[in-house]
């Protein structure tokens, strides 16, 4: 059992009285910058998807405040999901990867870290500090964590123990649970407005995973507009319409309670998406630390919110965090060694710097997915990738190279190594767990595994490669 301190059990009473804001937090799963119809970025004309169609995110964007430069914790969800939890970076927690950990026999140069897949007893999650503060606490769709589910951390209800698997079977008018997660979550504000309680509560969509599972009808509306284009591409812009009108018909039930001057409404993917296109103004995708893999829409509505308004400060998911605490008027500092810092300053229109306890930023990745394994460190416009099997640094100004195209670590030598002295400090700090060298690697033999984890079709692609090798012998 988890002991809080006495002055966070006691708090809500001396709050209530004051009125706390009901926190509705809305998380999309794998959902890219560019997939919305809401131009997110107001100076980048491709920062919104040019067919898909979200009116709902369009009118809610219009009511409050848009993040231009918003990170996701990490580039794959159940890392971004502990962290967004426990206001600490997945490197911290060591837990940096969704799948199981690749070991020596899997045949890369490197072996990544091994990490753990729960939330360890001794953190307090987001949902039991405000559950102490006297909130109504729920957590539907993708928990994604092992270790008992969200009811064991502070949640009075939930779906359980939830992962990918959960949505598959939800097909038809409920594709992936959208609406089933959303009458749910309505009952659950309606027994939280009875009981004179605020509420908190996260919705953790599972679209857009399983694209095929959109509504047919608007499947079919997608194949006329995306004509010649692949069943994937087709789907995630139909299921994202789908997402689009769950979160509608929430807003709705929000207006019909009488409640949204008192509700904070956020919306926000757990990582980027991916794609390519020649058109989208950023690079890379789930799996990786460019801006693709981990710049993601982030959307919030509430009391104090300018109308239409933008910032355009970085703000991070573990942020999340400490600003939630605020908004709920929590003045027990946070748990020791919490990293994100409170943002509510942004949301009232003061463009102060976010206080974390350092002032860079640190994405670690070192896994093989959608590139090899590979760090991040952000500070002002500036961005160091390293890439650990080559040892090679890549320097970005993202205030004038957001698809990360021009490196310029040989250009700007005192830079690059101030960052890289940063990050060899952090992950150092908080004894981050890194890749090392595989003494079983062999390069002239395919890895046993794609780096997404699938065995077989890699064996495939490894028998088709040797296939090769012999031809040209021949």
């Amino acid at each position: 059992m988890k002991y809080l301190p006495i002055t966070l059990l006691l708090i809500s009473a001396s709050l209530f009285a004051d009125g706390k804001p009901n926190i509705l937090f809305l998380l999309s799963d794998d959902q890219d910058w560019t997939e919305t119809s809401v131009q997110i970025y107001p100076d980048i004309p491709e920062a919104k998807s040019p067919h898909m169609q979200t009116p709902n995110l369009e009118r809610f964007a219009l009511q409050g405040m848009r993040f231009s430069q918003a990170y996701a914790p990490a580039p794959v969800c159940a890392p971004a999901r502990i962290s967004l939890q426990t206001g600490k970076s997945p490197a911290q927690l060591h837990w940096t990867k969704a799948s199981r950990p690749f070991t020596a026999a899997d045949g890369f140069k490197l072996i990544p870290p091994q990490y753990i897949r729960n939330i360890p007893e001794s953190e307090i999650t987001i949902g039991e500090r405000l559950q102490s503060a006297g909130y109504a606490t729920a957590h539907y769709g993708k928990w994604h964590i092992i270790g008992c589910g969200p009811e064991k951390h502070g949640y009075d209800e939930s779906d359980g123990e939830t992962s990918n698997g959960d949505a598959a079977p939800h097909k038809g008018d409920n594709p992936v649970d959208i609406f089933g997660m959303g009458r749910r979550a309505a009952a659950f504000m309606e027994k939280s407005q009875k009981a004179g309680k605020p509420f908190f509560i996260q919705m953790s969509y599972h679209a857009l995973h399983f694209p095929e599972n959109a509504k047919p009808t608007t499947r079919a509306k997608y194949e006329k507009i995306l004509k010649g284009g692949n069943e994937k591409s087709i789907g995630r812009a139909a299921l994202a319409e789908n997402l689009d009108e769950g979160v509608g018909l929430l807003l709705e039930k929000i207006d019909a309670l009488g409640i949204a001057d008192e509700t904070y409404v956020i919306y926000m993917s757990d990582n980027g998406g991916g794609g390519n296109s020649r058109s989208r103004p950023i690079s890379g995708g789930k799996g990786d630390v460019k801006e693709g893999g981990i710049r993601v829409p982030l959307i919030i509505r509430g009391p104090g919110i300018e109308a239409n308004s933008w910032s355009h400060q970085a703000v991070v998911g573990f942020d999340l965090y400490n600003t939630f605490s605020e908004l709920a008027g929590i003045e027990e500092p946070a748990p020791a060694n919490t990293e994100g810092g409170s943002f509510v300053h942004l949301l009232k229109g003061e463009e102060r710097t976010i206080k974390r306890p350092r002032e860079e930023l640190v994405f670690q990745f070192p896994h093989y997915q959608g590139d090899t394994p590979h760090s991040a460190i952000m500070l002002g416009n500036y961005k160091l990738l390293r890439f650990y099997e080559t040892g090679k640094l890549e320097l970005y100004d993202l205030s004038k190279d957001l698809r990360e195209s021009a490196n310029l670590a040989d250009r700007m030598p005192e830079k690059t190594a101030d960052l890289r002295e940063r990050l060899d400090t952090y992950l150092a700090a908080i004894d981050a767990g890194m890749p090392e060298i595989n003494p079983q690697y062999d390069p002239s033999k395919p890895p046993e595994i794609r780096r997404d984890g699938n065995r077989e079709r890699n064996r495939d692609r490894g028998n088709r490669q040797n296939d090769r090798r012999q031809r040209d012998r021949n």
